[in-house]
């Protein structure tokens, strides 16, 4: 009984991998992993500039805030500046402008949270005191990556007399 002729199998030889791929992975593999980090790293600077802006702008809107409440309270107290001699004479409830605007200037300087103010302006009438802060706000991170000049606030509160119900 004649065996059908052995075919012989070449031995299996691994190709060897492709240049600039890991060993056993796929063409271009090593490529697209730096093309991730770029990208990652492009996301930490864009996600780093985003927090400063937000950080600064927060850092405004708290700044503009304490502002806008001391002026407040300044117009308030000047709204207290009543002509005493008009009121007596007339029965009108009126302000004596100089009382007025001192009543309003010593509140202002009472206030402890006026760190970002660079001038102040206050006018009354016999019918109402008005009352306008301007401030800065330094930028921190933004500055660092822009430099940008300091943003101007500004803030103005009107208050007048009235008679208690």
């Amino acid at each position: 009984h004649a065996t059908p002729p052995h075919h012989a199998t070449p031995p299996h030889h691994a190709t060897p991998p492709h240049e600039g791929t890991p060993a056993g992975g796929r063409p271009g593999a090593r490529d697209e992993a730096g093309a991730v980090v770029l990208w990652l790293l492009g996301l930490c600077v864009v996600l780093l500039f985003v927090g400063g802006l937000s950080l600064d702008l927060w850092r405004a809107f708290s700044d503009r805030r304490a502002l806008a409440g001391a002026v407040d309270a300044a117009a308030v107290a000047g709204a207290s500046g009543i002509d005493a001699e008009v009121l007596r004479a007339t029965g009108q409830v009126v302000l004596d402008p100089p009382v007025a605007e001192g009543l309003a200037a010593a509140n202002l300087s009472a206030q402890t949270d006026l760190g970002a103010v660079t001038g102040v302006e206050i006018t009354a009438t016999p019918t109402v005191i008005t009352v306008t802060a301007t401030g800065t706000v330094d930028l921190t991170l933004t500055r660092v990556l822009l430099d940008p000049a300091p943003l101007t606030i500004r803030v103005t509160a009107t208050a007048g007399p009235h008679r208690s119900p």
